[in-house]
């Protein structure tokens, strides 16, 4: 017989909540650092991002996260994900592309840097920032991945 007095022994509960890619967040991005790499062209994928919530304490429901709450983390990342185009503020051609914004050729949305590593850690800072509210610092966020395909992935997790 066990003593219910350790139960649950103490640890970190954890859920995961993933936006895939029939999610519909189709970028297109150039990485114009990649001289020697076809990536310095403007290219596109219908990105998926992965998102793991951690707590020690669960809620009065018994859930470390309701999934339910997250729709203003759905609706960010259609903002920022969904038929746009990614640009990095560095960007030798930053004028000729804001022109195309300009005239309405495309939903532009300027990041320091770009690439899956660089959306994983945008992605981070709003969900973090977003789930300590809701949550009263009780959750918070372990880790972000975006993948291009089934074969490319990236993460950001912060230093604890």
């Amino acid at each position: 017989m066990s003593d219910s007095s350790s139960f649950p022994p103490p640890g970190l509960y954890r859920v995961i909540k993933t936006y895939d890619h029939n999610e519909g967040l189709s970028v297109v991005f150039r990485q114009f650092q990649a001289s020697e790499s076809h990536c310095r062209y403007i290219h596109g994928y219908a990105l998926a991002f992965s998102f793991t919530f951690a707590t020690q304490t669960l809620d009065g429901r018994g859930w470390c996260l309701d999934f339910g709450a997250l729709k203003p983390l759905r609706a960010w990342l259609h903002e920022n994900f969904d038929h746009t185009m990614l640009v990095a503020l560095s960007d030798p051609e930053l004028e000729r592309i804001t022109d195309l914004a300009a005239n309405e050729m495309v939903q532009l949305r300027l990041l320091p840097e770009v690439g899956c590593e660089a959306f994983a850690a945008h992605a981070y800072q709003f969900a973090a920032e977003f789930v300590h509210r809701e949550t009263s610092g009780r959750v918070w966020v372990e880790k972000v991945e975006v993948r291009e395909h089934g074969g490319n992935a990236a993460s950001f997790e912060p230093r604890r």
